[in-house]
């Protein structure tokens, strides 16, 4: 792939698709890229979609609108796929499972321990912190030494596990 090769209008298009595709995980349609960009005819899209298949940067499916697959570029440089462990209770302690239900991306800015996990919140006891019945829980695994008066914690007891403030 050169990008020096595309012309400037191309260039915007790719940067758009893949704009695009991070906000909403599906590629704009012709028509969506012609209006983003003025272009009322979309054989003027569809002919600037074929010079970036030919120049390598994507693939198409001109059977379907949205029929672009980007090639080479990696949409989710900044996630971090972090273990889902299932529920904890926001109130009375539940049994914990030990077992990973599911991973999940999460910006890379936002995970600040290697091996911080998620818990979806059971329960609506900590609503006045901002945790509702359903909300994803971020965990970072911390010493108890280092809690302070006022955290919020996700505690296991013999297997059971709750979240409430320390």
């Amino acid at each position: 792939m050169m990008p020096d090769t595309l012309t400037k209008i191309e260039r915007r298009i790719l940067d758009y698709i893949v704009d695009s595709l991070k906000r909403n995980t599906y590629q704009p349609s012709i028509r969506e890229i012609g209006k983003r960009f003025g272009i009322k005819s979309t054989k003027t899209v569809s002919e600037h979609l074929q010079s970036l298949a030919e120049k390598g940067h994507i693939e198409r499916d001109a059977s379907r609108s949205r029929g672009v697959r980007l090639i080479g570029v990696d949409l989710a440089p900044n996630l971090l796929n972090v273990p889902y462990y299932g529920r904890i209770a926001a109130g009375e302690p539940a049994l914990l499972r030990e077992e990973i239900v599911d991973t999940f991306g999460i910006d890379r800015k936002l995970v600040s321990a290697p091996d911080s996990f998620l818990l979806k919140a059971e329960g609506d006891s900590m609503k006045e912190m901002g945790i509702f019945d359903g909300d994803m829980v971020l965990v970072e695994p911390t010493l108890r030494e280092e809690l302070k008066n006022g955290d919020i914690i996700a505690a296991r007891l013999d297997g059971e596990a709750t979240v409430k403030r320390y």
